[in-house]
């Protein structure tokens, strides 16, 4: 079982990492070094000097940067991936049915647990915003993550309205208490940037997990049929 749990998540984290990655140097990376040009002050949008550029000259490829950065996320999701399909075991030994095509709504959960329910309050931010403190946001996230991640197994498997009323109250919980927020807010970059990062931040996002889920369920059920052959010959 854990050889067939780590095979699926390696496999399905490896793919769905590295398509992820070159989304984000695509679609995002260029967003991320627009707004560190305002934050570093070569571009300003306000006051008499103002210098702004909606279509400034960007560093191109760097092979050192981009080629970690790929490394990385591919392990990000590797480890995502772990955490998907030892949850697709447990739903299966419930007697839900695991492939490529559920595994796709599964990692639309997923998407919903780690990116859009923290960041109905706590958005994608752009660098040189207000922000306030790294650790208390990050205890609110795990906090918001976790509380989603557990309302959607509720609905999914519940089987009273006790279940699906607790799902509504981890769902809303998070969000009525708030994210810790700045006192004030400040930032010299465009919110037409900030806008656009939080938009291609979720899209990226939702499609890697997506394709992550499908990847995991089509690994998942592969591993199980080539056990079953293995068992029959």
């Amino acid at each position: 079982m854990f050889t067939r749990l780590l095979t699926s998540a390696l496999f399905a984290g490896a793919a769905a990492g590295l398509i992820a990655a070159l989304l984000q140097l695509y679609f995002v990376q260029p967003v991320l070094l627009h707004a560190e040009l305002y934050e570093g002050g070569d571009l300003v949008h306000f006051g008499t000097e103002s210098t702004n550029s909606a279509h400034p000259d960007l560093p191109g490829f760097d092979a050192v940067r981009d080629i970690l950065s790929i490394g990385f996320t591919m392990l990000v999701y590797a480890g995502y991936a772990m955490i998907l399909v030892a949850l697709m075991a447990a739903a299966e030994n419930r007697g839900a049915t695991i492939n490529a095509r559920t595994g796709l709504i599964w990692g639309l959960l997923g998407f919903v647990a780690a990116h859009f329910a923290p960041g109905f309050t706590l958005a994608p931010e752009v660098p040189g915003v207000a922000a306030a403190d790294v650790y208390a946001r990050q205890a609110w996230w795990f906090a918001t993550v976790l509380a989603a991640a557990i309302a959607m197994w509720l609905i999914a498997f519940g089987r009273n309205w006790a279940a699906w009323g607790a799902a509504i109250v981890l769902l809303l919980a998070p969000h009525v208490v708030g994210a810790p927020e700045p006192d004030v807010f400040t930032g010299p970059v465009p919110t037409e940037i900030g806008a656009l990062f939080a938009a291609r931040a979720y899209g990226v996002g939702m499609a890697a997990w997506v394709m992550l889920g499908g990847f995991a369920g089509y690994f998942w059920s592969r591993e199980a049929a080539t056990a079953r052959q293995t068992q029959t010959a």
